[in-house]
Parts: C-alpha cells; sequence; structure tokens
C-alpha cells in the first residue's frame, strides 16, 4: 500500500487578494518525484441551518461567478480577527436574515473544493429564534425567506438548491 502524503519544498504567492490568496507550492510527492500544487487559501467561514416553526431561514441572492440567483442557507466568511468560529456563526445570521438564537449545535466542517482550495467550513444548527432586524454588510443584497422545511428537501431533491454547502449543511442537520 502506497503511503499517501506531500512534503512542500518551496512556495510562492501568485495573488492576494480580499477574499483569497492563490499560492504555487512546489513539492515532494511520496514517490520521490516532484511537481507543483497551486493552491487557493481562504480564511474559511461559517454556514448556519436556521429553524424555526418547521421552516428553515433561507437567502436567495446574485451570485456573480454562477450568473444567477442561488438558494443558500445564511453563510459568511471568518474575517474578523479574534472572534471565536462560533460567534461568527451568530454575527451572519443576524447580519443576514435580522434572527438570533437560543440554542447552537456544532456539525463539525467541510471542504469545500480539496482539490484546489484549502476553504473550510463550519456548519452549525441554530433553533429558538428571534427577530432582531436584519443588517447586511457594505456591498451585500439579499433576501432571506423563511420556507418549510419539507419544501426545502424538496428544493434541493429537484435541483432548485445546487449550492454545496447549503445541501451539506441540511445533510447533517436532518441525518439525510
Amino acid at each position: 500500500m502506497n503511503k499517501l502524503f506531500e512534503k512542500t519544498l518551496n512556495t510562492k504567492e501568485i495573488y492576494n487578494g480580499k477574499v483569497f490568496k492563490i499560492i504555487c507550492d512546489d513539492v515532494e510527492l511520496s514517490t520521490g518525484k516532484q511537481t507543483k500544487r497551486e493552491v487557493v487559501c481562504h480564511n474559511g467561514g461559517v454556514v448556519i441551518t436556521a429553524e424555526t416553526n418547521d421552516k428553515i431561514i433561507m437567502v436567495e441572492q446574485f451570485r456573480y461567478p454562477a450568473k444567477e440567483v442561488l438558494y443558500e442557507l445564511p453563510a459568511g466568511k471568518l474575517d474578523k480577527e479574534n472572534e471565536s468560529i462560533l460567534d461568527a456563526a451568530k454575527r451572519e445570521l443576524e447580519e443576514e436574515t435580522g434572527y438570533c438564537a437560543k440554542n447552537w449545535e456544532d456539525m463539525g466542517f467541510i471542504w469545500t473544493s480539496p482539490g484546489f482550495c484549502n476553504e473550510k467550513l463550519y456548519l452549525f444548527k441554530a433553533t429558538e429564534l428571534t427577530f432582531l432586524g436584519q443588517h447586511l454588510d457594505e456591498g451585500e443584497i439579499l433576501n432571506y425567506l423563511l420556507i418549510d422545511k419539507n419544501i426545502v428537501f424538496d428544493m434541493v431533491k429537484n435541483g432548485k438548491i445546487n449550492d454545496s454547502k447549503t445541501i451539506a449543511a441540511l445533510m447533517r442537520a436532518y441525518k439525510l
């Protein structure tokens, strides 16, 4: 059986932007051969499955790379210094939907695209919600919707929800 590892020999930063950076590493494979690995480096984020009265809070927003409006769970980047992952989830839920939650369940994490990106998304389930008022980040335009849980599951099955982080979080939250 092959040993599975790669050793980083050298790292070169190719791009450094507002949301991510790109590096190109020279690596040594477990076979001894050398190759290059291009990696998109991202701070990660949070995804929240928020439920109230058998309804799931969804957001709809235009996603420029997809060139269409997507239905997603509330989510956001880890970008505030010294902020815990749970505090980031609480912040994002309130900013995007106006809701805060009394109960929070940690559902682990997912790698979004580990073939080229190190983005790690932390998944949470939030219940016992109270509405405080939405306050979006500058440049963020979205609508939040309360959708019956069974309709959300049908939207996944019928291809109306195609956002991978949303599908993964729903699977974890409801053990689908």
